[in-house]
């Protein structure tokens, strides 16, 4: 499986950004898709998922800004993301998850975001 994951870029606070990561490959192993974001010095952490039936979980400091998406005919998976603040400056991963727990990393697109 391989992830191709875009969007990223520089936003002042208060602005909107779209990701999207294409995965290509094995999709049909495919299970969870995610998010991860990892800000400097600081450990990477899940941001969003999503299940290939639609159920979306996401981390608390973005429940009601970020919106996760997936296009099953696409092999597509979207973070939608508003009200963007400084802290959400980071890289973000694209992620992909089988069955039997074998994740797959897209490599990172940095969001960077203004005060």
């Amino acid at each position: 499986v391989q992830l191709q994951a875009s969007g990223g870029g520089l936003v002042q606070a208060g602005g909107s950004l779209r990701l999207s990561c294409a995965a290509s490959g094995n999709i049909f192993s495919i299970n969870d898709m995610g998010w991860y974001r990892q800000a400097p010095g600081k450990q990477r952490e899940l941001v969003a998922a999503i299940t290939s039936g639609g159920n979306a979980d996401y981390a608390d400091s973005v429940k009601g800004r970020f919106t996760i998406s997936r296009d099953n005919a696409k092999s597509t998976v979207y973070l939608q993301m508003n009200s963007l603040k400084p802290e959400d400056t980071a890289v973000y991963y694209c992620n992909a998850e089988t069955p039997n727990g074998t994740h797959y990393w897209g490599k990172g697109t940095q969001v960077t975001v203004s005060s």
